[in-house]
This record gives structure tokens, sequence and C-alpha cells, in this order.
């Protein structure tokens, strides 16, 4: 078993800290201990569930459940590429520019996971479709870069160097993939990939109207 892990990138330095991105993370880390303390009833109330959505029921959970997770390794791994990516982006954008964009992206995530199968009662949560529109952002705004991703395949790990438009349109085109095989099946569940690509075509499309300045490489000289 094998796979790619983002850790940063490594071609510029940026230019203020980003106060967003952490306090994102501060609060989904909040809300997951949240869960972890009053459990499904919990997670039920806040998560998005298409079938009421659709039926213009309890609108308000698109955005609660944006800063919820299904276990540990959900809420690590999206926690790890959300740090990966964020910062870069929030930096080009400026702190509440990007902050709205997060918003926007998730809920338009969201909206395109409801579209994509509105009689299902199968609670929706998690931050990956907000995520997937700043990994949209960044695939388009620093294209270029490169990401020190950490490599494994078994017990073999490897720290190399990928650029950004290599490894983020791997993703992309494991999302549509995976969305293909889901949609053949009967029962809609599990990820939910159609939130992902909705997410990421949002940030495609949108990035440049966000930019507070045109983009500068700083470059850090870890080549």
């Amino acid at each position: 078993m094998g796979g790619m892990i983002p850790l940063g990138d490594a071609s510029r330095r940026l230019r203020r800290w980003p106060i967003v991105t952490i306090l994102v993370i501060l609060l989904n880390a909040y809300v997951f201990t949240r869960e972890l303390i009053y459990g499904d009833q919990f997670i039920y109330y806040f998560s998005a569930i298409p079938v009421y959505i659709a039926s213009g029921l309890r609108w308000w959970t698109i955005l609660t459940a944006m800063f919820m997770h299904g276990g540990w390794l959900h809420i690590i791994g999206n926690m790890i590429f959300f740090w990966a990516f964020a910062p870069e982006i929030e930096d080009a954008m400026g702190r509440f520019r990007f902050l709205l964009f997060y918003l926007t992206g998730g809920i338009v995530a969201m909206l395109a996971q409801v579209a994509a199968s509105p009689f299902s009662r199968i609670p929706n949560l998690g931050a990956s479709g907000a995520i997937a529109a700043v990994m949209g952002a960044f695939i388009v705004t620093y294209p270029r870069d490169r990401i020190k991703t950490a490599l494994f395949f078994l017990f073999f790990i490897r720290i190399t160097f990928v650029p950004a438009a290599l490894l983020i349109g791997f993703w992309f085109v494991t999302q549509l993939f995976s969305a293909g095989q889901v949609s053949r099946n009967v029962q809609m569940g599990g990820v939910a990939y159609v939130a992902h690509i909705g997410g990421f075509l949002f940030g495609v499309l949108t990035a440049r109207l966000w930019m507070s300045s045109t983009p500068r490489r700083i470059s850090s000289g870890n080549w």
C-alpha cells in the first residue's frame, strides 16, 4: 500500500503568519473534541444530510458540517493537506478574503454533493470540500512550486519534491475515478468524492478573483 503526503511548499517564503489557516485547524480540532465527548448524537445533529437540505431543511448544517470529521485519520489527513497548501493561498489572498474563499468553497462543495445524491440520508461531514477548493486555487496560482512530499510504499518512506501541478493533478484524477466508481454502486455512501470535485473546480475557476494582489515568487532556496 502506497501514497503521497504533502508536507508543504518548498519554493517560497510567506510574507506573513497564516493566522486564518492556524485558526481553522484549531477550530476543527476543537469541534472534533466535542464529537469525541458527545458522540453520535452530536455528529448527526451538526452533519449535513442531503435529503433534508434538498427539502429546504437544516441549511445551517452546510456550514457546521465543514468543521466535523468522521475519525482520527479523517481529521489528521485533512489538516495535513490543508497545512501543506493553505498558508500560501492565505498569503496571496489576504486573511479576510481567504476566510471567505474557504467558507464559500466548502459550501459549494457540499451543495455539489447534495445535488449528486439529494435523497441520501447518510450524514456528510468534513473539511475536504473546502480544502479541495484551496488545492484548486493553488494549482492555478503556483503550479510550478515544488511541494515537499513524503512518498511511501509499505514500510518504505522517501522525502522528495513534487511539482504542485503534478501532485494536485494526480489527486484530482483519483477523485474523478473514485466518483465514477461510486456512481456505479446502488448505494451512495463513504467518501464524498463529488464534494471534492465541486470544491476543487470552484477553486480553479474563482481563485484569481479572490487575490488581493498579483502573487509573486519568493524562492526559499530549497530546490
